[in-house]
């Protein structure tokens, strides 16, 4: 039974606050109509809708298993909201992301995750690079860490540039098996101590049936146009694909994580 309910909010988006010029997205600060402040992630970015589609994915898979995200919203915007923007790059952004986007809860106070002042412990690192082995996440290095500390807790932002297989859909299957060697460079891969531990217990949480909880979870509006499938189902049901291929197969990507640590020793 999964007793975990994937339900995201739709806020309206009513004030642009301040853009937060962090790599190709170019996010931006945002107050929606329940009066909260978001960090609002655009579908007319660089990487369109591809990215939201990684962000909900990770985001929610990595809530299921237990660790600290950011609530994620879907964000809705106006035609008419960039029309008095002054910035002619950031009114062509709002111009170009009317419609769905995806927004994570902004934490107030909140600063970068810093190895050098904080230890995580084996456990946690342990799950962390599990996840992002998972999702072939390549952005969690000790250069970006994709992670904050907020009220002395550790929280996982930006999940965007997993899943990168999405990009070009090219030997889409192929890539479900195969290892993530770019796990090397992962910021917390030198306390990863207990990889196999968390395999067997995260094997167990991701069951097929919550994963296609997770996929029913991405906008129609975000799989429409994609000529690589013949239907947005089929194209919804190659993220449920490679993700339950990828759990069962989980072997691989831990025995890759492994020999890297082992190598950094």
């Amino acid at each position: 039974m999964n007793n975990h309910s994937l339900q995201i909010r739709t806020v309206q988006v009513i004030r642009y606050v301040t853009p937060l010029r962090e790599g190709g997205s170019m996010p931006a600060l945002a107050e929606a109509d329940d009066e909260f402040l978001y960090v609002l992630k655009f579908r007319g970015a660089g990487q369109g809708v591809r990215a939201l589609i990684a962000e909900l994915i990770g985001g929610e898979i990595a809530r299921k298993l237990g660790l600290r995200v950011p609530e994620l919203v879907f964000a809705e915007l106006d035609e008419a909201f960039g029309r008095t923007e002054g910035d002619e790059e950031i009114q062509d952004l709002l111009k170009f992301s009317v419609g769905l986007n995806l927004a994570l809860h902004y934490l107030s106070g909140a600063i970068t995750y810093d190895p050098v002042v904080t230890t995580i412990d084996a456990r946690t690192a342990s799950q962390i690079v599990w996840l992002d082995c998972l999702l072939t996440n390549m952005d969690r290095t000790a250069r970006n860490t994709n992670m904050l500390m907020w009220h002395q807790e550790l929280w996982l932002i930006d999940h965007g540039a997993s899943l990168y297989f999405h990009h070009s859909w090219q030997n889409w299957k192929e890539q479900a098996i195969k290892p993530f060697s770019l796990i090397k460079d992962h910021v917390l891969l030198p306390q990863a101590t207990e990889l196999v531990v968390v395999d067997e217990i995260y094997k167990a949480i991701l069951t097929p049936e919550f994963i296609q909880t997770v996929v029913a979870l991405i906008p129609e509006e975000w799989l429409i146009g994609d000529s690589n499938f013949e239907s947005t189902e089929a194209h919804r049901q190659a993220y449920a694909y490679f993700l339950t291929t990828r759990i069962s197969n989980s072997s691989i990507f831990v025995n890759e994580a492994e020999n890297a640590r082992e190598n950094l020793i």
